[in-house]
């Protein structure tokens, strides 16, 4: 990885060079999110960025003229005439975030901000075939956004030009290949394997579309949200619902591994003569954990989570883990103590002075992953993601 150039207060640098224009309109649109409706001013845009004077002030005319940015106003200086401050516009932009989920569909809208403006859910079979799962997509993206941006998908069907939409995020459980946006053997549907979901649901919506799995999404979505910082700069996410896995957040990164494979974190294996689990192996965490939870016997869920989120722990030593999925959301309190439990009985024995990691749950409930889909294309926009 190339080294990023840091300003003297530690934000990233901009370069003046016109080969990198989206990546300088990028760090200036960002730090006009983080200032809020309170705007900043161009002076500061150049001094937080590196960029120029004349550089930013070209950058923000663009995104004037793009309707992205707009006045907020004027603040005093410390010498000369007051300073014009600008902020972000929200509404000049939205994003779609697809939870295709084993059983469930969840579809966001969100604004530049992240906020979502609207929200439908649906029964979903992921075993119906393609055709059923990319009509129940299309029907639920096409409702929402004629609902929320107004008009309609054309006679033609795609919904390009629908509004401000700039594209969907579609996440669900893995394995795949986020690049290509290729499913590989899905748990439980094999049927899907090798089935390119992103050009298909791109050719069907007409819109840009990004596939990645569910539990990448809820942590980039983490990462860059609102509740950024809160989680630290390197944590895992968690996530037990219909099936278990892990988003990796590392150096504030999402860690998606060289064939973007990281993260099957449900599928290790911790009781080698254990019940069969439908990926092949005996004895995996996402076997042992949702038995338990299925029995009610949510102390031992909670208990096997834990051994697994400390064999994470004892590997990253990352900063903290954080548990969402409706399997969590049933008994929230539960799961916290059981893995934080275990995770500070590991931290006794090793003697680690700083005692266990922290265990919470993560932002959002049941909507982290659908908002984290919206991130896959809000993020790259800020400069806080990858396209």
């Amino acid at each position: 990885m190339g080294r990023v150039n840091r300003t003297r207060n530690g934000g990233p640098a901009g370069a003046n060079l016109g080969a990198v224009r989206n990546h300088n309109a990028a760090l200036v649109l960002g730090l006009l999110r983080d200032a809020g409706a309170g705007g900043i001013s161009r002076l500061e845009l150049a001094e937080r960025t590196g960029l120029t004077p004349q550089a930013v002030s070209k950058i923000t005319a663009r995104l004037r003229e793009a309707g992205l940015a707009a006045e907020a106003g004027r603040r005093a200086s410390t010498g000369g005439k007051p300073r014009t401050v600008l902020r972000l516009v929200p509404e000049a932009g939205h994003a779609v975030g697809v939870h295709l989920d084993r059983d469930e569909l969840r579809v966001v809208l969100a604004d530049l901000d992240g906020t979502v403006v609207g929200e439908r859910r649906a029964e979903l079979d992921l075993g119906a075939g393609a055709p059923a799962v990319l009509d129940a997509v299309y029907g639920a993206v096409e409702g929402l956004a004629a609902e929320r941006l107004g008009g309609a998908a054309p006679d033609d069907g795609g919904l390009a030009g629908v509004g401000s939409l700039l594209g969907v995020g579609v996440a669900l459980p893995g394995p795949l290949d986020h690049t290509r946006g290729v499913l590989h053997r899905v748990t439980g549907f094999p049927e899907w394997d090798g089935f390119p979901l992103r050009d298909a649901l791109a050719a069907r919506l007409g819109v840009p579309v990004v596939v990645d799995k569910d539990t990448n999404a809820a942590a980039l979505g983490l990462a860059v949200g609102k509740e950024q910082g809160a989680a630290g700069d390197s944590f895992a996410y968690l996530h037990l619902g219909t099936g278990l896995g892990a988003g990796l957040v590392i150096g504030g990164s999402v860690h998606r591994g060289a064939r973007t494979g990281a993260g099957e974190f449900g599928h290790q294996v911790i009781q080698l003569d254990g019940p069969p689990c439908e990926c092949g192996n005996r004895g995996c965490v996402e076997v042992l954990c949702l038995r338990a939870a299925a029995r009610g016997e949510v102390a031992e869920a909670a208990r096997v989570l834990g051994v697994a989120a400390g064999n994470l722990v004892g590997l990253l030593d990352i900063d903290v883990v954080l548990l969402g999925g409706r399997t969590v959301a049933g008994a929230p309190e539960a799961y916290v103590r059981g893995v934080g439990e275990v995770l500070e009985a590991r931290a006794r024995r090793e003697g680690t002075p700083t005692g266990g990691v922290p265990v919470r749950v993560a932002p959002r409930g049941e909507r982290a992953v659908a908002e984290g889909a919206a991130q896959l294309l809000l993020a790259p926009l800020f400069g806080r993601g990858e396209a």
